[in-house]
Formats: C-alpha cells, structure tokens, sequence
C-alpha cells in the first residue's frame, strides 16, 4: 500500500544533497503546482501530476489546496533540561544583573530530576515543536557536568528517540561550562579520559560540541577536546564566536568541523576559513533576539558563498523558542534572508549540518517522506504570518505524526 498526498496548492523544496547549498543556489527553490505526491515505504516514490489514478488500498491525504514543505529541521537545541530560569530572564530584561547560576543552575535541577520525569518534561515539549513543523531535532547534553548525569541527559535522549515520531541526532557538550568546586583543568581531563570514551562506546552521541569562547573554553582547551572526540570517532561541532570573536570559526576550520554554531562575532577570516574547509555555519537568530544582541552576519557569510543553516538553540536560560517556522521569519526580519533562503536553511542545509542531507531535507524521489502541510496560500506567507501556527499536518517517514484536527500524534 502507498500513500498519496492529493490537493497540493505549492510543493516548494530546495533540490540537492548531501552537501548544503550556498551562495545563490540558497533561493532556488523547486515551486510545483497541481501535483500529488506519492509516498511507499516511507520514502518519496515519485511527485506527480494531480489526480493520476490511485489504487483502491492507497491511503489518500487531502492537503487542502495547503502548502507542503520537507519536515524542518532544528540543528542546535538543548530540549533536555530542569526547572526555569525566569527570574534571570526578566532580570536580563530590565537590564539588571541577576547572579542565578547560569547554566551551573539548570544543571543542580538535572541533577535532583529523575530520567522519567525528564522525559516527561521533554516529551512534552518535542510535541509542541512537532506541531510547529519540526521533523528531526538534534539534542545536547551540556546540563550535567559531571559523568552521572552527563550521561543520565543522553541516556534520556536515546529513550526519547525510541518514544517518540520525530527523528533525534544526540550530541555530547559535556564542555558546557564548568562545575563549582571542581579544578578546570581537573575537569577537562574527565572529559577526555572518561566521558568521551564511554559515550563512544555505548554509541550515545553523533557530535562532539564545545562552548569555546570568552569565559568558557578556550582555543587550546577546545581544540584538545574535540582532538580527543574526533579520535574516539565522534564528528565535531563548536559554539563559536558568540560573545567574542577569539577565534572560535578558524579553529572549526581547521579541524573541519560539521558546523560552527553562534558565530555572532565572527571575523571575516573566520568566513574565508570556514568556507575553505566545508564547514557549515549554523546561526541561531533566537538567541540574538532573546538576548537583544545583534545577529551574526547572515547576508555576508551567504553572499561570501559560506552555506548556513538556521536553529532555534532553544534552552532554558536563553532562548525559549522552539518554533522553527519563528526561526524562519526572525532569519528574514533580522537577518536580511530571503524566504527562499531562509527556508532552504531550515531545511536541507539543517539536514547538511546534521550529515544527514542524503535522506532528509528536500522532497526528492527516494528521500525519507518528511514534510509539513501548511494552511498557507503560498510558501512566502511563512515569515509573514510571524507568531501563527499554519501547521495542518506533519508527516515521518511517511506516517501521519501531527494532525490540527485531532490536535494529537
């Protein structure tokens, strides 16, 4: 049995894979009007005309006359986490200094939180976003700072994997911050001696990350963990360049990183290295507009030929969105992205710095049958209608995950 999804009013996709596309192959979008799409063993079989004859036992989708999109793609959150941090919020607010704890307190939380009541607390929040359209998340650790619970935030991801429709990439951050009372140095060693090696082996992380920048970890201290991840066949991340330009790009460069996340301050050299080593820039316009800081400079990384991707790094101390669709219209507001632009890298080249753009991210014959339908008259309406949910319906692999009408998955 097959299924068919009929009454398309667009069917927009970028076309490409598995490298992400740059440069002005970012706004060239495939637009299709009066096709259907027929979907078998949970992969794309073909885009056809509409109406072409089903057979009696397809299962038939009706869009609508909406338009359908491939299934977004976050690249860069931290979903797993305990307690909130509203006071540090508000605080950042009124401009006031707010002495919480930063990432240290959600970490105490995660610490006094059981795996079930953590996959309880996420499990309700991977709902919303699926109703926002998101098809694949990838998840840091980062809230635990020591091996128990470092490993008990993965441990919880890999569970929610097998719980949950939407598709999980995990990722280590155990170079998050540091924990108090511990010696850094102290610290980084356990890192490398003990906590890499065992996430390796029991297979619970895809990346490595490290929060490389003023405050946290430095140049040296990142370029020795990812070292060491890499060696225990990890592939590498890096937060870079958010607070302070000290570098963060060339040194994902060098170690040809998948991606550099952040990069708020990064240096045009950090471009042209980047670039150079096919590494993927992945911005975070949430966080920027959560923090009122400015945003990373989209429009001269793309315009240098420098691919990027757009994430909501949504966590609790510094960005609560987990709306890509917000994502999207904020990158086109703030960021002087086109929405052809933008939504290619929410979608393909997100799926690109995932290292998953073979399977996912366009709607393309035998690629994995993820898309969204929305309640849209045309794909240029999406940062248009900033803060609705146009979300009809959410497919994975072909199945029908989300559907407004039942309000359920």
């Amino acid at each position: 049995m097959s299924t068919i999804i009929t009454d398309i009013g667009q069917l927009v996709t970028p076309v490409g894979g598995p490298r992400p596309l740059s440069g002005k192959k970012m706004k060239e979008l495939s637009l299709q009007r009066d096709v259907q799409i027929r979907i078998k063993d949970g992969k794309i079989a073909a885009v056809e005309a509409r109406g072409k004859e089903a057979d009696s036992h397809d299962l038939i989708i009706d869009a609508g006359g909406g338009v359908v999109i491939p299934g977004l793609i976050d690249p860069h959150t931290h979903a797993v986490f305990a307690g909130t941090r509203e006071e540090e919020f508000l605080a950042r607010c009124q401009d006031r200094q707010y002495n919480g704890g930063g990432i240290t307190s959600t970490a105490r939380r995660v610490a006094q939180t059981s795996e079930e009541e953590l996959i309880v607390s996420a499990s309700h929040r991977l709902k919303e976003m699926l109703s926002h359209g998101t098809t694949t998340i990838e998840i840091k650790s980062g809230y635990g700072l020591d091996m128990e619970n470092e490993i008990k935030i993965l441990n919880v991801i890999k569970r929610l994997d097998k719980e949950n429709p939407l598709r999980f990439v995990a990722t280590f951050l155990g170079a998050h911050s540091f924990p108090s009372g511990m010696r850094r140095a102290d610290y980084i060693s356990s890192i490398i001696t003990t906590m890499i090696p065992y996430v390796s082996r029991h297979r619970l992380a895809k990346f490595c990350d490290v929060f490389c920048d003023r405050g946290f970890y430095t140049i040296n201290e990142a370029r020795t963990i990812l070292r060491a991840a890499r060696g225990a066949g990890l592939l590498l991340k890096l937060h870079a360049d958010e607070l302070t330009s000290i570098g963060g790009a060339e040194l994902a460069a060098q170690l040809e990183a998948t991606s550099a996340d952040h990069l708020l301050r990064i240096s045009d050299r950090g471009i042209e290295a980047m670039k150079e080593a096919g590494v993927i820039a992945v911005l975070l316009p949430g966080t920027a507009f959560s923090l009122n800081r400015r945003y990373a400079p989209a429009r001269k990384m793309i315009d240098a030929g420098l691919p990027i991707a757009l994430a909501s790094d949504f966590n609790p101390g510094t960005c609560l969105i987990n709306s890509q669709l917000l994502i999207i219209g904020l990158a086109v507001m703030k960021m002087g992205l086109t929405i052809e632009e933008a939504l290619t890298a929410a979608t393909l080249n997100a799926a690109a710095s995932l290292e998953m753009a073979d399977a996912i991210g366009s709607l393309e014959e035998g690629k994995s049958a993820d898309l969204v339908i929305l309640d849209l008259d045309n794909y240029r309406q999406i940062p248009y209608f900033f803060g609705h949910n146009p979300v009809m319906k959410v497919l994975i692999n072909g199945q029908l995950v989300w559907d407004r009408e039942r309000n359920r998955y």
